[in-house]
């Protein structure tokens, strides 16, 4: 009987069906089999309904897309270029930076790639950089700011695992940083020769009298999307407002801002759009959640969690090893679902064990997430080669040399997430 319903339930997946039929399906069949009611499900989709920080998902990803959808991503695009395009390599950290902006606010790198890869791209290449590094860089940047606030991968680990939101606001700030850092000096490095100021311009000051006149007009265009993330954080951590007040907040802002004062979004024309697009995607993440909280209800009491650290306790004895083979496989996780989907389903699994091998569960959520950004862009099947492949027209095993390189300093800045839990839990 398992094995045909496993068979069963493979098919339907391999025809295309919704990840949350498949999840529903088998929650109701396995609390069925148990001889438990299968109202056992709707009751954690109540319970779903019932949690404080749930309207954050919703409010947070509509204003997320308003600034996708605006002319923000240009305004920032041309500050960063002012502020740091100068630089050796400078870039290449504008396009870090203002992907990582855009992919806090969206929570997802697909539309960070679409409405920033045309902006940047063009810039690379102008710049003197090679096609190849210039695809690999959009690819990789599409999920480099997940780490941040507000991003939605943190409010839905939050809510799966139990654990507080804030502290993982604030607990991504520092490893974010640590992985935009690493990916900047190591685009500083590879800087084809001739690319930035020359060392003539350098000593003239030439490049720094531009700088100035560029940063003030770039400052004074974005200077009403500036304050967001500030807004957030101080908002939050100041105690003027909870996690969904500041959801809230931030919606009211960002309409004003780019309906009313730059005018970029028509009231009557764009919005409706946008807040269709943006509650399409919300409602397909929140019907997973809810199906996967029974699901989840199901492991729990069947005490598959513990079974499963008692079976990796007979091969892992210490927390490090555990990391290790907790790495590869989220890599492997990330590679072939969707960060949300990953989240929902294999969060209730490692939450237990990994607090089995002492890790904190918010250094856990980093890892997590950390690893989850770089499964976009692991080969065969990460989201983000595919999207790439797709949006600049190249073929996917092209996009997979161009981002090995960036995949490799990833992987080195995981290693330091990894085994330093200071820099996630420093802020706490």
């Amino acid at each position: 009987m398992y094995i045909v319903t496993g068979i069963i339930l493979a098919s339907i997946a391999l025809c295309g069906a919704p990840i949350f039929i498949i999840i529903g399906g088998l929650a109701l069949w396995l609390f069925y089999s148990a001889g438990i009611d299968s109202s056992a499900v709707i009751i954690e989709l109540y319970r779903l309904t019932s949690a404080p920080t749930l309207a954050a998902i919703p409010f947070f990803t509509f204003a997320g897309y308003l600034l996708a959808e605006s002319k923000a991503p240009q305004r920032f695009v041309d500050l960063y270029r002012a502020l740091f395009g100068w630089m050796p390599g400078g870039i290449v950290i504008v396009t870090i930076i203002a992907c990582a902006f855009f992919t806090a606010f969206t929570g997802a790198s697909g539309v960070t790639i679409v409405a920033l890869g045309g902006l940047v791209l063009p810039m690379l290449l102008k710049e003197g950089y090679s096609e190849k590094f210039s695809l690999g860089l959009v690819t990789c940047c599409g999920s480099v700011g997940l780490l941040f606030p507000p991003s939605l991968p943190i409010i839905l680990y939050g809510l799966v695992a139990g654990v507080s939101i804030d502290q993982l606001f604030l607990a991504g700030i520092v490893p974010g940083v640590v992985l935009i850092t690493l990916l900047s000096v190591y685009g500083v490095i590879a800087s084809p020769k001739g690319v930035a100021i020359s060392r003539k311009q350098l000593s003239e000051g030439d490049c720094f009298a531009d700088a100035r006149n560029d940063i003030f007009p770039a400052l004074e265009s974005a200077a009403w999307e500036l304050p967001i993330p500030f807004i957030i954080l101080i908002g939050i951590y100041g105690g003027f407002f909870t996690a969904t007040e500041a959801a809230v907040v931030t919606v009211v802002y960002a309409l004003i801002v780019e309906t009313l004062i730059k005018r970029d979004l028509s009231i009557v024309k764009d919005v409706p759009r946008i807040i269709k697009e943006s509650m399409i995607m919300v409602g397909g993440i929140l019907i997973i959640l809810g199906v996967a909280l029974g699901f989840t209800n199901y492991l729990v009491d069947a005490q598959v969690p513990m079974k499963l650290f008692e079976l990796i306790r007979q091969y892992i004895t210490n927390k490090y090893t555990f990391l290790i083979v907790l790495n590869i496989f989220l890599l492997i996780v990330g590679c072939l679902m969707d960060i949300f989907s990953a989240t929902i389903v294999v969060v209730p699994l490692i939450v237990p064990i990994a607090k089995e091998f002492g890790i904190n569960p918010i250094h856990l959520g980093i890892i997590f997430l950390t690893n989850l950004e770089i499964g976009y862009m692991t080969p065969p099947v990460g989201l983000n080669l595919f999207i790439s492949s797709f949006r600049f027209r190249k073929p996917i095993t092209y996009l997979y040399r161009a981002s090995f390189q960036f995949l490799i300093v990833m992987l080195v800045a995981l290693l330091v997430i990894t085994y330093w839990p200071a820099l996630s839990l420093w802020l706490d």
